[in-house]
Parts: C-alpha cells; structure tokens; sequence
C-alpha cells in the first residue's frame, strides 16, 4: 500500500497500492477486521439518492436515541424516588417488581440503542487494542449486570450497595447515541455545503472560435479560449479580461457585496456574477485548477484530515480507555485484598463504580462533531 486518505465527511477512503503486492480482496479484508463495513464508491448515485441514504441512517441512529431516551425518564425517576412525592410511598416489594421491568427495558436500549458499542468493542479487543466503544460497553455491560443481580439476590450485597444503575445505561447510551446522530447530521451540512459550492459553477460557456460563439458545456473550456459573458451570467471558469468593462459580483469568493469594477487586464473568477456590461476574458484556469474547484478541495481536505486538537484528543483517549481498566482492576484487587467482609462483593462493587463513572466520555465525540459542524459553517458561508 502507497498511500490511504480517508474523509470524515464523505465516509470514503481512497487507498493507491501496489496490485503486484497486494488486491483488492486482501484490502477489503484488512478494513472489515477492523470492524468497519466496505461498499463500493457509488458512480452513478444521483445527489438525492446520497441524501435519502444519509437521512436513512441519521433517522435509524434518532430512532435509537428515542427509544433509550424513552426508557431513560422512568429510570431516572425510580432511580430517585425522593424527587416525586408519590414515588416514596411505593412499598418494597412494588419496587422490586418495576426494577424487574427496569431490567427487561434496558436489556432491550442495549441489544436495540447500544449494539454497535458492543460490536466495536468486540473488533477492538480482536485486535488487542481498547477504544471508547470498549469502556462504553465494559460500563453500561457491568451496571446492567450488578444491576440485575442486586434485583434478584439484594441480599447478597452489603448494607446501602444493592441499588440498581438502570438509569446508567439508559441515559449513557442516549447520550452517546445522540452525540453520534448529531455528528453524522453535522457530517451531512458539511457535504450539503461542498454541494452548494459546486453548484454555484455554470453550466455553460459562450466561446469564440474560428469568429463563431459557440455554447458549450463548461467542461469543454479549454486554457486560452475567448469566452464572452454578458450581463446577469455567471463568468464560467478564470481568467484575464480582453475586452469590454463591467462590474462582477465576487461575494461568493470575498464576502464583499459590492460589485467590482473589471477593465481589461483584470482578473475575473468563475462562478462570480457579471452585473452589468459585456466583456471578453481569455480563460487562464479550467477544471479542477480553477478557485471553486480549489476552494471545494480544500474544505475536502480539511473534512479528511485532523487538527491539531484533535490529534491531541486522540492521543488522551488512547491513554484514558487502558487507565480506566487498569485503575478498575486495581481497585477490585485493593478491595479484594484489604478490603472488609463480604471482600468479594465490595471489589465488585468497587470495580463496577469505576467503570460506571468514567463510562460517558464525550471526548471522542465532541472533538470530531465541532470540527465537522466548524467546517460546514465555514464552507456556507465562503470562508
């Protein structure tokens, strides 16, 4: 493999390598052992389609988030029966029964909201390696199940240690998967933005040739042909002014509203707007090379790549997942090893109250989403 450039953006990846080393097959095998699905760059998907299929999946991860959002108020609410009058009058045994119910409903938020942090997890720990979708699953897995054995068995737990954490799960994984759906309708904007960008292009040129205008399709302009534009159409690819004089809008480039003035000699960019006179320009820069085109290739580029900030939060979520294990760890042993009687169900106790308070780790997500919500701004608004 040459070189691998992957867009946040887009969710593409474009890979150069070597197919007397390597194939296709080896590399898309390399991608699905990391947990990620491959499908084909789409040819012949139009605009719309694209769109239907990122609403599609934004509405599955909402629809995820209601449903644990759903479970979450009732959690909440018997998880602190003191916050409502009528709640601390419930007898033992009725609680026991809506902890029962508490537990069948968060099963559920995790087979239905919270699958996809297992199955990270999973891919992660096949690669010996520990992820945020690991301490997500390790905190909301262990307080579901201390959570059902202190349902079943309360009695095996020390004095004021047998509440449950139903809530834990349900608002965790609302949470993340909320954070999750929010970054991909940011993700969205963000290309919705390149594609507003793209379509401020004109369709076609007038070009002279052989002393004949000729209208043709923008992508037939070639470096130093004569284009003519009048007033009210949009000036096709760059150039220099020839002939004719007029005021060009270039607020989508600069943000100034004011038109500007153009004599011959002057430069005038594509997909800026000829206001008044006519004018011939000599096209200097067709394609890719010219400022739109630059323009869409450098928002692209900053979706696909990292910032600064971003690297750093990379580098701490790589520490932060493997400290919290540790430190779980160590405290179930500290507990286990020095720790009062019952020492067994104090480590577990312990151990579990470690996992559950460093579960909700937004790091991992409000680094990419702002920089993906920043750059979609950006590009809406020419900048």
């Amino acid at each position: 493999m040459v070189s691998t450039e992957v867009s946040l953006g887009t969710g593409e990846a474009r890979v150069d390598y070597i197919p007397s080393l390597t194939s296709l097959a080896a590399l898309q095998q390399a991608v699905e052992s990391e947990g990620y699905r491959v499908r084909p760059a789409p040819t012949d998907m139009t605009a719309q389609g694209e769109e239907d299929v990122h609403e599609r999946e934004y509405r599955r991860l909402f629809n995820r988030f209601l449903f644990a959002a759903a479970v979450s108020v009732p959690a909440l609410l018997f998880a602190y029966p003191d916050l409502l009058p009528f709640l601390r009058t419930i007898p033992p045994g009725t609680m026991r029964a809506i902890n029962v119910v508490l537990a069948v409903l968060t099963l559920a938020v995790l087979v239905y909201s919270g699958s996809g942090f297992f199955m990270g997890g999973w891919a992660a720990l096949k690669h010996r390696s520990a992820d945020m979708n690991t301490l997500i699953a390790l905190g909301t897995g262990a307080a579901w199940l201390y959570s059902v054995t202190a349902t079943a068995v309360p009695q095996l737990f020390p004095p004021g240690t047998s509440e449950p954490f139903y809530d834990v799960v349900a608002v965790v994984i609302a949470l993340v998967v909320l954070g999750q759906a929010l970054e991909l309708r940011a993700r969205g904007r963000t290309s919705e933005a390149i594609k507003k960008l793209l379509g401020l292009q004109a369709r076609t040129a007038r070009v002279v040739r052989d002393g004949r205008e000729l209208d043709l399709p923008v992508e037939e302009v070639l470096v130093g042909d004569l284009v003519l534009v009048r007033p009210g159409e949009k000036v096709p690819v760059d150039g220099v002014v020839e002939d004719g004089s007029s005021a060009v809008d270039e607020s989508m480039i600069t943000g100034e509203s004011i038109p500007v003035e153009k004599e011959p000699g002057a430069e005038v960019i594509g997909a800026t707007i000829n206001r008044t006179g006519a004018f011939h320009f000599r096209a200097t820069r067709v394609g890719k090379d010219t400022a739109l085109a630059q323009i869409v290739r450098l928002v692209q580029d900053a979706q696909g790549s990292k910032a600064p900030i971003q690297r750093i939060a990379d580098v701490v979520s790589g520490y932060f997942v493997p400290a919290v294990m540790i430190i779980a760890i160590f405290t179930f042993v500290a507990w286990f090893d020095f720790g009062p009687q019952p020492r067994l169900v104090y480590a577990l106790v312990t151990s579990v109250a470690v996992l559950v308070i460093a579960c909700p780790c937004a790091l991992g997500l409000a680094t990419p989403m702002s920089l993906m919500v920043g750059v979609g701004k950006g590009a809406e608004h020419g900048s």
